[in-house]
């Protein structure tokens, strides 16, 4: 009994521990099948600390980048990797304009908006991104997906990049979400 109330006090202890109101993560995803190919949606979530707002709003371009990964389960040691691929973003204030930007950094777009909040929304929505095409995918397989969002904190400026090591406020990072492939049973 007392392994078991120790086991759970250091589960909480660690769940407290990492616990990061600021951290981005990863509210709902979901593939679906379409054309031979599974497509990606998600919505994530990003929480800038009351820090990270202040150098964003003192000209400071703010940088993350959202891994997506799709591997093959072989076994309970190794998986195969079949896809990784980022998705890169830096929003940015113009203080002359009063406008927030946001960058998609993989095509070039640049969207303005006039609030945070919808600056922060528009990076949020990932909507119809191939992962895998049918033909590449076995019915009797395992896959799982995961999705990790990152703050790139070595973009800051080097005065910031020494407050960032050690300080809460700008761990701003999520963890890694996984979930299953449902692959189509009729696929060959």
């Amino acid at each position: 009994m007392q392994r078991y109330i120790l086991g759970l006090l250091l589960v909480l202890f660690l769940n407290f521990a990492n616990a990061n109101d600021f951290a981005a993560q990863v509210k709902h995803a979901e593939t679906s099948h379409q054309n031979g190919y599974y497509f990606l949606a998600a919505d994530l979530e990003y929480h800038l600390s009351p820090q990270s707002k202040e150098a964003l709003h003192n000209g400071v371009p703010l940088f993350w980048h959202v891994d997506v990964h799709l591997n093959q389960v072989r076994d309970f040691w190794w998986d195969k990797v079949k896809l990784k691929y980022s998705l890169r973003y830096q929003l940015q204030y113009h203080a002359l304009l009063n406008m927030y930007r946001v960058k998609n950094e993989n095509t070039g777009e640049i969207h303005n908006f006039s609030t945070l909040s919808a600056a922060l929304d528009n990076m949020s929505i990932i909507r119809g991104l191939p992962l895998i095409n049918t033909k590449n995918v076995v019915a009797n397989h395992d896959y799982v997906i995961a999705i990790k969002i990152l703050f790139e904190d070595d973009e800051l400026p080097l005065p910031l990049k020494t407050q960032v090591i050690a300080n809460p406020q700008w761990q701003l990072s999520g963890d890694w979400t996984y979930w299953i492939l449902l692959v189509d049973k009729m696929q060959p």
